[in-house]
């Protein structure tokens, strides 16, 4: 099969590897959709790597001892490997297991573990079915392209009477617009990046300030008459984007940090206590809550036309880092097979 690899400072290429092994309850995948995430950095700086990506949907191709699925089966995969046996995976909490298993060990594999390929291994669990009437591309999004902002909306809450803020414009954060949208959230958004700004205004968003302009904070105030946003997700990962989501939500309001970077100073009275403001710590989702996911992305079809703004074959992934290094775009998806 193929897989990408990165050999250098924007330096990328095709291989021939073997096709992976499977064993006991783990599936073989032919990937069909492999939404591109923050793999572009390691592209950017040397980060010489063939185990790249972590998102993908596509058929199940082969089977050890599956009672779940079937080959022919449409899947997205789920990112991680975790247990499925201890009291996080049995809840649904699967991302925050502490005991992943090693499945290049357990399948015998020595592939499978990477995204920008022709086939994955997973294990049958994680590999979730998908109805017939959502497109493959649109299921890929139910991982890093609305999976962290999903479950944000779903811990906080987010409802058509609220006003959410979204730091950070880039696919997780026009994830975000798309799930508050969705739920019919007024939304307010942070970015400096003019194609972003846009975009995420043509997804729905009523606002888009800059972070640069000293008086964000006041802005967004005057748009909330004083009160400050309901609920606010950072997708930025940085520090002042971290400072503003605290400081622009209302008393009692929630506080998403998806973003996985920075460091932020909370001040235990001003900023909790006496706010009584909820701070949430999002990766990824819950599978219990998988068909609201589903009707989720039924319901963001258009808005997910938008916020996927490119589509690559394989071959073209250098073409596709590129670009993502201009930020002129929202998620880029590469068709492993074309």
């Amino acid at each position: 099969m193929k897989t990408v690899a990165i050999t250098g400072t924007r330096k990328c290429e095709l291989r021939n590897v073997p096709e992976p092994n499977v064993q006991g309850e783990f599936v073989k995948v032919k990937i069909l959709s492999a939404p591109m995430c923050t793999e572009y950095k390691a592209y950017q700086n040397d980060g010489s790597s063939t185990n790249l990506g972590h998102e993908a949907a596509g058929e199940v191709a082969e089977i050890a001892t599956s009672n779940l699925l079937e080959v022919g089966d449409r899947v997205v995969v789920m990112p991680t490997y975790a247990c499925g046996r201890c009291g996080l995976c049995i809840r649904g909490d699967y991302i925050h297991c502490r005991n992943n298993v090693n499945a290049l060990a357990f399948c015998g594999s020595e592939t499978g573990t990477a995204t920008y390929a022709q086939y994955c291994i997973k294990p049958d669990w994680l590999c979730l079915p998908v109805p017939d009437d959502i497109s493959i591309d649109h299921a890929a999004m139910a991982c890093c392209g609305l999976g962290p902002a999903f479950n944000a909306m779903v811990r906080m809450n987010v409802d058509a009477f609220d006003t959410v803020l979204v730091t950070g414009l880039g696919p997780v954060g026009l994830g975000a617009v798309v799930n508050a949208v969705v739920r019919g959230a007024r939304v307010i958004a942070v970015e400096s990046h003019p194609f972003r700004t846009n975009l995420a205004l043509e997804i729905g968003a009523e606002a888009v300030l800059d972070p640069r302009d000293a008086d964000v904070l006041d802005h967004v105030r005057d748009l909330t008459k004083g009160l400050g946003v309901d609920k606010a997700v950072d997708c930025a990962g940085v520090a002042a984007s971290q400072r503003l989501v605290v400081d622009a939500v209302k008393r009692r309001g929630d506080v998403a940090f998806v973003a996985e970077s920075g460091d932020l100073n909370v001040h235990i009275s001003n900023d909790m206590i006496r706010k009584g403001i909820t701070l949430h710590g999002i990766w990824h989702w819950n599978l219990a809550d998988t068909p609201l996911m589903w009707d989720t992305v039924r319901r963001a079809a258009p808005l997910l036309d938008k916020q996927i703004t490119h589509t690559f074959p394989m071959s073209r992934v250098k073409e596709a880092w590129d670009l993502q290094l201009t930020g002129e775009c929202g998620k880029i998806i590469l068709h492993p097979w074309e």
